[in-house]
């Protein structure tokens, strides 16, 4: 592995060096190293590209690394991750994806991870995305999640993006059985002329389900995003969805929430915020002794923490 490869695996997966627990390193289109244990098993796919990832009932406070990496300029990918997740378990799931295109050609890896979730169990998702390399080429990441959440499961969703990737289309779905609830947390930061869209929708169809969506983003340069979110609240149940937005220079933020009832008892609630950072926010940091750029990149760290 080289220097630009660790370098990949530090951001989407804080890894510095193998992990413990099961894992599997994809690197430029194959498989670079795996390691399953007696809970979880990794098995490759027959009919196309990709890994079944089998978590045994039962297994608590382990953990499932899957990170990609592309550092071959003009490679494209389409991968396809299945997850079997028992009854009454406890796991963290760490994916993510680093392309490093220091060419003229575009590198992209487009991706659909399907999560089956058993009943009473709880799994903390972590996706991280991010790019580097200074060739002309686009570095473009396409990730699709499907959920389907059995009752009483419960799954906290982590989505990162803050630097490098210069399109990508997020999409996230869920369905909810009785008693299950899901939360969702993205934070995302684009830059110069790069475009990011992100929609999730959630069908809340069990009684006792909920489900909270909250998008936290910051638009800078010329860059573009939109933010389209869909709850259905189909039974007695919670649903939220938030959205943040921070705009700069020439960029253009859109936000879309929608959200259906389809039973008296359902309580859904949007909310959407776009705007600057507010003058005398920054006109107090810099009296502690900032720059205006040093106040400015404090109060986006603030907000996207």
């Amino acid at each position: 592995m080289d220097q630009i490869q660790k370098t990949l695996l530090e951001q989407v997966a804080d890894l510095h060096e193998m992990p413990e627990g099961a894992y599997n390193i994809r690197s430029n289109g194959k498989t670079m190293d795996r390691v399953t244990t007696a809970h979880i098993d990794i098995l490759t796919k027959d009919d196309k590209q990709g890994i079944d990832i089998l978590i045994r009932s039962g297994t608590k406070n382990e953990s499932v690394h899957i990170p990609v990496i592309l550092s071959q300029s003009g490679l494209t990918e389409m991968v396809y991750n299945d997850f079997f997740v028992g009854d009454d378990c406890d796991v963290t799931i760490v994916a993510g994806c680093g392309i490093h295109n220091s060419g003229d050609a575009d590198s992209r890896h487009d991706g659909v991870h399907t999560f089956y979730i058993g009943k009473n169990s709880h799994v903390k998702y972590v996706e991280k995305h991010y790019g580097s390399g200074d060739g002309k080429g686009s570095r473009i990441m396409n990730p699709e999640t499907v959920v389907e959440l059995d009752e009483n499961s419960f799954m906290e969703m982590e989505t990162v993006q803050i630097k490098g990737v210069d399109s990508t289309r997020r999409s996230t779905s869920a369905k909810l059985k009785t008693g299950a609830k899901i939360i969702v947390t993205e934070k995302l930061m684009t830059h110069g002329s790069q475009t990011a869209e992100t929609s999730f929708q959630v069908d809340l169809n069990g009684e006792n389900t909920s489900a909270n969506i909250i998008s936290r983003s910051v638009a800078r340069d010329d860059s573009r995003q939109l933010f389209l979110s869909k709850i259905n609240g189909n039974n007695r149940c919670a649903g939220h969805s938030e959205c943040d937005g921070i705009i700069m220079d020439n960029a253009k933020i859109g936000a879309i929430p929608e959200i259906t009832a389809n039973h008296p008892d359902a309580e859904l609630i949007h909310e959407a915020a776009i705007g600057k950072i507010a003058g005398e926010q920054i006109v107090k940091l810099m009296t502690l002794g900032l720059t205006e750029e040093e106040a400015e990149a404090q109060i986006i760290n603030g907000f996207l923490k």
